[in-house]
């Protein structure tokens, strides 16, 4: 069987898709699977099995990648072929079940809305897959010890990134003697190009319990670091859906942005957002290119007591 799986240009909508085409390998074990996708996300998928190749779009003026994924497929028959981009391209190739994701009429969590293009009814939560050498490079970077407390401070947008002096304050109270985790290590996750973001949580943490992760693994190591961590802490971004699909208990932080629609999807996450409600949170003037962060109304007081529950919460589903 050829699977062709189109799926998002942004990293975190492509993790929120992996559940979907883990649902179609576990049906179809034997499936041959061609994943496309933004050259940002294409990483994402390299380990899936059975695959054939990844084809990362690069976007081109006039619509000139889907040309180019024509091209690249049209000599393909493809058994099935599953389209996340609401696209036409999967009726201008040889297929014998096409699936294309619909609009919305409500206003539902992007997971809910992909398994709804298999009727799913239980939608299948975000599966990302990792190789040997990836887990092996996690051991490396987070050898046994003490529980490591994961952060992710950064963000694309500067609106929805929560301060860095109230991070520090929050790592500071969740792993002081009677914290959460205490004593625990802190790893730092974040892209390359996030490093000045990153800077000032980083350089807070004391050296011996500092793991630094900003811009130095893939994407896959990165998943494989976040399952050795304890806890994960961080904005709404691409690292938090990457830490709930890794199963480890995450809290997401919200402000600008829908919980309902982008939250963390796994049984062991929760969400804290500001005071402000997110349809009044926007000035009048609100810029994206130019705006500061607009999670002030979130506290650290707030955010302590919300991972306080998500911990409760998960130790006693374990127990």
């Amino acid at each position: 069987m050829n699977l062709l799986f189109i799926t998002s240009t942004r990293i975190g909508d492509a993790v929120l898709s992996t559940g979907l085409l883990d649902h179609l390998l576990r049906v179809h074990p034997g499936a041959r699977v061609t994943v496309a996708c933004g050259p940002h996300a294409a990483p994402l998928f390299a380990a899936v099995p059975n695959l054939e190749r990844v084809l990362p779009m690069h976007k081109g003026r006039w619509a000139r990648h889907w040309f180019a994924l024509w091209r690249a497929c049209a000599g393909t028959r493809w058994d099935m072929i599953v389209d996340l981009r609401r696209s036409a391209i999967g009726y201008f190739l040889r297929a014998g079940r096409r699936f294309v994701l619909q609009a919305s009429q409500e206003p539902v969590h992007r997971v809910r809305q992909i398994a709804d293009v298999l009727d799913l009814a239980e939608p299948p939560a975000p599966h990302v897959w990792t190789s040997d050498a990836h887990r092996a490079d996690a051991r490396r970077l987070i050898p046994d010890g003490p529980p490591v407390l994961g952060i992710g401070p950064t963000t694309n947008w500067r609106a929805k990134t929560w301060r860095a002096d109230r991070f520090v304050a929050l790592i500071d109270r969740l792993t002081a003697p009677r914290g959460l985790l205490p004593g625990a290590r802190v790893a730092v996750f974040g892209g390359a190009d996030e490093r000045d973001q990153a800077r000032p949580v980083l350089d807070a943490i004391p050296a011996e319990r500092r793991i630094d992760l900003v811009g130095s693994v893939d994407l896959l190591t990165a998943h494989a670091c976040l399952e050795r961590c304890r806890f994960y802490v961080g904005n709404d971004s691409a690292l938090m859906h990457l830490a709930a699909a890794a199963g480890v208990p995450t809290l997401g932080l919200f402000g600008p942005t829908q919980e309902a629609l982008y939250g963390p999807w796994s049984h062991d996450a929760a969400v804290v957002r500001t005071s402000i409600p997110f349809t009044d949170i926007f000035p009048v003037d609100f810029d994206h290119r130019a705006s500061e962060s607009l999670m002030d109304s979130l506290t650290v007081d707030m955010a302590f007591d919300a991972a306080a529950r998500l911990w409760c919460d998960t130790r006693r589903d374990a127990a």
